[in-house]
């Protein structure tokens, strides 16, 4: 049984309170650890730390020294591979093939991406005219916010975290991580590294616990926190909006989606149906990414319910540690009941099923784990419950539709707008749906295709801002002009 306790100062630290909360597998439902349970105390001693650090060694160093150090923290992941492999799969239950593939790589990566674009980040000179003819010139320079408070999700916890924490340390600011209180591991590892790397204790802090009237909650409210970046769903974004709007803080969410994906007659039929099917069930369909609707037309509709239906039931379900296995669990037993809820409102709604819709026989110990069937459901009303509510879960539902025109008045006819896909060999139409769809990101004939220099974020309740390259950076830091009369 792992004891995971905050991080400040450069030293692990029990609870202020002294409480412990179980850390649980989802893949079995036994508890693996313990995890502190932060509170208000605990969030203002580390905010203390990332202030005294940030006004002190972090903003001393040298910028090229700063970010040389955060490559250091790419290192030391990739040397600690392993472990941090363990430690996500056990958190999150998800199959070593993606974890191994996608999550710790990514986590290292982001660390080597932003030490490198930061140095890269141009700033901006004007030569201005003056009446006496004299002139004058006026240039831009970036200055960190300060303490940046960073809350990350439990669906890619290492990736997503190192993807906020990256670019805020590259910037110059210091930090305090409130992850998620089901997956608090690797933030605990990242911490060790950070130590190894030579970093001055205070630049990073971890903070477990709980969100409402709880650490979550304390680190958006603390008066000397200059920003806070949030990834999760959108009620949780407007009640930290609420909780931020008193000291006007910056803030960066990407919160939820219910992401159409839209396949034309003449699209490539094995690509899409391969695709969509990575959209739709990659990593549990716990990815905000992940498309909840599809839309195909109708000469190729039957056809492809068939084929996506046949790849969902192929999906080799249970043990993560097996190479051979393609999905997990979800991340809770909780969060089971809330999916399992989704697809009886779905039945109630008047779903066909057209596979799944239920929990899978599986061996012990993986019996008591958070599974559910992929499922896949046709002939709901647009306005279903289900059909506007991001479930989180591998599910979708298939749609025919007749025209241009009205795939993207479906498409468009939702709350959310993070991202799309579009599957077509017509060049000029895959462009001007594209352009026409209400999301922060399109792609044409793929899913989950990023260059890390791109801007990522959404539109409606997908949140507010934009991550990636110098969109991080800016969100990071403030610009300055200084104008000089010559």
């Amino acid at each position: 049984m792992t004891k995971i306790d905050h991080f400040i100062a450069g030293e692990f630290a029990p609870p202020d309170s002294g409480d412990y909360f179980p850390n649980v597998d989802p893949a079995t439902g036994d508890s693996i650890g313990e995890i502190a349970e932060g509170n208000g105390v605990d969030v203002d001693r580390a905010v203390q730390a990332a202030q005294k650090a940030f006004r002190g060694p972090w903003s001393e160093m040298s910028t090229g020294d700063r970010l040389d150090a955060l490559k250091r923290v790419a290192h030391g992941i990739r040397a600690r591979f392993d472990e941090f492999l363990d430690a996500e799969m056990r958190d999150t239950g998800k199959p070593r093939a993606f974890a191994s593939k996608v999550d710790i790589p990514r986590g290292a990566a982001n660390f080597e991406f932003f030490a490198t674009i930061a140095r890269a980040v141009e700033d901006q000179s004007y030569q201005t005219d003056t009446r006496d003819g004299r002139g004058a010139i006026n240039y831009t320079t970036r200055q960190p916010l300060g303490v940046v408070g960073v809350i990350s999700p439990w669906n890619l916890p290492l990736l997503l975290l190192t993807w906020k924490v990256a670019p805020a340390l590259a910037a110059g600011n210091c930090v305090v991580v409130k992850p998620s209180e089901e997956t608090p591991s690797t933030a605990s590892l990242l911490a060790e590294v950070f130590n190894t790397a030579g970093i001055p204790a205070g630049v990073f802090n971890v903070v477990h616990g709980l969100g409402p009237n709880a650490a979550g909650e304390a680190l958006t409210r603390h008066p000397d926190v200059a920003a806070i970046t949030f990834t999760g769903e959108t009620r949780t974004g407007s009640a930290i909006m609420e909780a931020c709007a008193p000291h006007i803080k910056d803030i960066s969410f990407e919160l939820g989606g219910k992401n159409a994906s839209i396949v034309f007659a003449d699209a490539d039929f094995d690509a899409a149906v391969a695709g969509t099917a990575r959209s739709t069930f990659s990593n549990t369909g716990q990815v905000c990414l992940c498309s909840e609707r599809v839309y195909v037309e109708r000469p190729i509709y039957e056809r492809f319910v068939d084929a996506l239906a046949s790849r969902a039931e192929s999906l080799t379900i249970g043990d993560p540690f097996d190479d051979a296995t393609e999905m997990g669990p979800l991340i809770s037993e909780t969060h089971r009941q809330k999916v399992l809820a989704a697809y009886e409102k779905a039945r109630d709604e008047g779903a066909t099923v057209v596979t799944g819709g239920g929990v899978p026989e599986l061996d012990d110990p993986f019996a008591n784990g958070a599974y559910v069937e992929p499922t896949i459901w046709t002939d709901l009303d647009d306005d279903a419950t289900v059909m506007r509510e991001e479930i989180f879960g591998p599910v979708c539902h298939i749609r025919p539709f007749d025209t241009e025109e009205e795939v993207l008045a479906l498409a468009n006819d939702s709350r959310y707008g993070l991202c799309a896909a579009v599957w077509t060999e017509k060049l000029r139409r895959a462009h001007r749906v594209a352009h026409q769809i209400e999301a922060g990101l399109v792609w044409i004939n793929s899913w989950f295709l990023r260059d890390l220099r791109t801007p990522f974020g959404g539109v409606k309740l997908s949140g507010i801002g934009r991550e990636g390259g110098r969109h991080s950076l800016d969100f990071y830091s403030e610009t300055k002009t200084i104008c000089v009369k010559l």
